[in-house]
């Protein structure tokens, strides 16, 4: 290979790597969102499931290792370290291979991880108080934002021990639909109506919840497919580099 078709073969793969630096930071802020995050469905889930956690970690986990190689692929690539470049491959292999099995794995487990979801959800429903202010405070927001009640529907609610075991006739005040004649609309805890039927809406939000963990996944499959072609070129770029650098000369690397 010409001088002049390493240079250039030097420098797409610093570029190819501040790309895999970027695309790591994203994964990581998405980890480090699905661990804190409590305004959403996510965090109804790790409430009550240490799965959402896991994979949070995962993530975080995954999202700076690669920023990490993005770092040592450019300064491989510019300088021209041959061990560097090798240990930058070797570590791509690895990390394609990983996301591979992970994504079988999730593919194939998907139905378990449907079945789960819908446990968690029934569970925290027929426990619901009103008071916790991470995960049921969480799930009054997801009824208000979706507009829906329950998880199937509305019947859902009446599993709930304070609901069953109340004289009164309590519902979600979360689920309470505005276009309805009813008592002052209430954002947590359960509400008394004095109407025959509660004024809330009839839709589950299993259909919705779905909608939006698809529309999420889009997004996370698209991240996860560009990281891909990245680690794939990057691959091929520095085994390309590592052929043709012909001794290693590290007193171009700056001392600090």
């Amino acid at each position: 290979m010409g001088k002049g078709c390493i240079t250039v073969t030097k420098y797409f793969l610093f570029l190819f790597n501040l790309l895999f630096f970027i695309l790591g930071a994203l994964i990581m802020g998405f980890g480090l969102w699905v661990r804190f995050d409590n305004q959403s469905f996510i965090s109804v889930l790790q409430e009550s499931s240490n799965t959402v956690k896991v994979a949070s970690y995962i993530l975080i986990g995954v999202g700076s290792l690669s920023m990490a190689l993005g770092f040592f692929g450019c300064i491989g690539a510019i300088y021209e370290i041959r061990c560097l470049l090798g240990l930058y491959f070797t570590c791509l292999l690895l990390i394609l291979i990983a996301q591979v099995t992970a994504g079988v794995l999730i593919y194939f487990q998907r139905n378990q991880l449907k079945h789960e979801m819908s446990n968690i959800i029934k569970g925290m429903i027929i426990n619901y108080t009103g008071q916790n202010r991470t995960t049921e405070h969480t799930w009054d927001y997801v009824q208000r934002s979706l507009k829906c009640c329950g998880w199937t529907g509305p019947g859902n609610w009446s599993e709930n021990l304070l609901i069953k075991n109340s004289n009164q006739t309590l519902y979600s005040c979360s689920c309470r639909n505005d276009s309805l004649p009813g008592t002052d609309v209430k954002d947590v805890g359960l509400c008394d109506h004095l109407s025959p039927e509660p004024p809330v809406y009839q839709d589950g939000c299993i259909m919705k919840v779905e909608q939006w963990i698809l529309e999420n996944c889009f997004v996370i499959l698209g991240i996860c497919i560009s990281v891909a072609v990245v680690e794939l070129l990057g691959m091929i770029l520095s085994m390309c580099l590592c052929k043709n650098v012909v001794q290693e000369d590290y007193t171009k690397v700056p001392k600090y």
